[in-house]
């Protein structure tokens, strides 16, 4: 893994109110989902077309995108909408693949990354390299930054 980063410090509320809000990932899994997806950074754009701190496709941003910070705009360009949006999209995701057997975190986790239909397809993570490794890269983050958050 790459040399530990720091959790910006005005997200780590955000990253904890999304968290309990939606109550599937903990603020570090959230937080550990943001270091990979992006390394924190909000500008980020995939080759994909994914934006923001949380990567999202602008198809799932039109249906699960909200204003978190409550300025009346949705912004996936925002961490303070993009990251409770993120934490409401996976619990959507965790009732498309709750029935499948394994850890439910995993599950949600291959689905952000491969999409639910992957995840469904293959009864479990998809065997596919990218995917396996983010499911792991975000456990593993998860654990540096448990003592941050």
């Amino acid at each position: 893994m790459e040399q530990a980063s720091e959790i910006p410090e005005g997200l780590v509320p955000v990253f904890h109110q999304a968290a309990e809000n939606y109550g599937l990932l903990s603020a570090a899994q959230l937080a550990a989902q943001a270091r990979v997806e992006s390394k924190f950074d909000p500008k980020a754009v995939s080759r994909a077309g994914a934006i923001g701190m949380m990567q999202f496709l602008p198809s799932t941003w039109a249906e699960f995108g909200i204003d978190g910070n409550g300025d009346g705009v949705a912004d996936p360009l925002d961490p303070l909408d993009a990251i409770p949006s993120a934490a409401r999209y996976e619990a959507h995701l965790a009732e498309v693949v709750g029935y499948l057997p394994g850890d439910l975190v995993s599950l949600v986790l291959a689905a952000y990354n491969a999409g639910p239909r992957a995840v469904c397809d293959a009864g479990g993570i998809p065997d596919y390299a990218e995917t396996r490794a983010y499911v792991a890269q975000v456990h593993e983050w998860a654990e540096t930054f448990e003592d941050q958050l």
